[in-house]
């Protein structure tokens, strides 16, 4: 017989759930991954002893974060971790390597190891690394290749280096029109361990060259007897081999493109560039624009040598030194006002300062236009209007305010007045050259982020001292 227990109090209910909410999420509740540092990494590389658990160690974690790693190894390290893998480990590790890592490594290990590592590389992978390598080096490799490969780097090192050409791959599937699908099929199943992408099938005629592309969808999914050119799509974007790799990174970002061919005068197909190179423009792109707009080099980074750091930032100091002196100049010319009305060194400042971040701002937004291609010179006159608009408004708010509180540090509503002047003056023009500046070094073929920066600083340091200065000299007898 089942006895009966007391009613169970709110209390206990209470309770009860508490602890049926404790126990749910604590099975739901799963351990979180700690990240773990490259440098832990490394640490923990330099434990492994034999090839299983180097194999297990590799499986485990990605070549990214290992190729990461491998850049806290020292030499020794490195080398004995190496002596462990095998060459097709090796070449995973060191594709993700940056460049470097890549010197160092091939300054290491000798030729013939060298050609074993490259020999499980994509072709503009190999190419690019010959390019960062001592020459004699890379001359040497070529010189042992086997010529077929050695031909296919050679072509791809003859290309500029930011150019379509320069990031190409030679591995694509290519097939004339003509070919059956069955055909196409038994092809590809041959072919695809050794190309990069499978998805895209591009289809040529008999000179060769480009006529189209078929997805292997459309492929798989057609009749046998069903020839290329009846399931082709006709309308290929394509890029020449000379083309910059900026516009080839914004046809991509236009059309959302995964894969672009590549092709030469006479329209012949010469490679293609996969998305993941795409990727590796931009971010080379906008890290170079970035750097150039800061008056640093893009061949510098936090842990350049002292020396090269030195070298690399002093030439555009030393133009800054020059831009300072010439607005000290213009200081300089109104000396005597700045003698009589002491509170001008105190303010004049301000409208220069100003000046310079509105035409940043204006700087920063057509530059990043230029670089996607969305600016059309039909549209230079409405944009240099609003500009106009934008700076006279802004300096208008910027004005009052700077003005309201001169007033009531300096109890002199002529130096209110002056300041407000000046600064719709300044803002205007700061918003105008902040456009006007990187579309006419675009037009004359300089980077406008590598100038742009200096000549915008020079104009609104300048033209702001002299437009407030010149005002308070105009007004001199109302501010003594």
């Amino acid at each position: 017989m089942i006895e009966e227990k007391d009613e169970i109090t709110p209390e206990e209910i209470e309770e009860l759930k508490n602890e049926i909410k404790h126990r749910m999420s604590d099975e739901n509740e799963e351990p979180e991954e700690e990240e773990i540092t490259p440098e832990e990494m490394a640490e923990e590389i330099q434990q492994i002893e034999s090839e299983e658990e180097l194999e297990e160690y590799l499986e485990e974690n990605h070549s990214v974060d290992i190729a990461e790693s491998f850049e806290e190894l020292d030499d020794e390290d490195l080398l004995r971790v190496f002596e462990l893998m095998s060459d097709e480990q090796k070449a995973s590790i060191v594709e993700q390597a940056d460049e470097d890592l890549q010197k160092r490594v091939f300054e290491l290990i000798d030729d013939e190891e060298a050609i074993d590592i490259l020999g499980y590389m994509s072709p503009d992978d190999i190419a690019d690394i010959l390019g960062y390598i001592d020459i004699q080096k890379s001359k040497t490799i070529l010189t042992k290749m086997k010529r077929s490969q050695a031909n296919k780097i050679r072509e791809l090192l003859g290309y500029e280096e930011d150019s379509a050409g320069g990031i190409m791959t030679t591995q694509y599937i290519a097939f004339k029109e003509n070919l059956e699908i069955k055909d196409v099929i038994s092809k590809i199943k041959v072919i695809a361990p050794k190309t990069e992408v499978i998805e895209t099938i591009f289809v040529i005629n008999d000179k060769k060259e480009l006529v189209g592309e078929a997805d292997l969808r459309d492929i798989l999914i057609a009749a046998d007897d069903t020839k290329l050119i009846e399931i082709m799509n006709e309308n290929v974007i394509w890029v020449n081999a000379e083309e910059d790799q900026e516009d080839v990174a914004r046809l991509v970002s236009k059309y959302d493109l995964r894969v672009v061919p590549v092709v030469n005068k006479k329209k012949k197909l010469l490679g293609i560039i996969t998305i993941d190179d795409i990727i590796d423009v931009i971010h080379e792109e906008n890290t170079e624009d970035i750097l150039k707009l800061g008056g640093a080099s893009d061949e510098e980074d936090v842990y350049s040598e002292f020396t090269v750091s030195v070298k690399k930032r002093l030439l555009w100091l030393t133009i800054n030194l020059g831009t300072a002196f010439l607005a000290a100049f213009t200081v300089g010319i109104f000396s005597n006002t700045i003698d009589k009305v002491v509170a001008l060194a105190a303010t004049m400042p301000i409208v220069s300062g100003m000046g310079g971040n509105a035409g940043t701002q204006s700087l920063s937004i057509t530059i990043r236009a230029l670089a996607l291609g969305e600016i059309d010179m039909k549209d230079t006159l409405k944009i240099v209007l609003k500009n106009f608009l934008v700076g006279a408004v802004n300096g208008s708010i910027l004005g009052i305010l700077c003005g309201i509180v001169m007033y009531a540090l300096y109890q002199n509503a002529y130096l209110g007045v002056i300041i407000f002047m000046a600064m719709i003056g300044n803002l205007v023009l700061a918003c105008i050259t902040g456009f006007l500046i990187p579309i006419t070094l675009k037009a004359v073929k300089i980077d406008p982020a590598m100038a742009s920066a200096v000549i915008l600083t020079t104009v609104t340091d300048v033209f702001g001292f002299f437009l407030f200065l010149g005002l308070a000299t105009l007004f001199l007898d109302k501010l003594v």
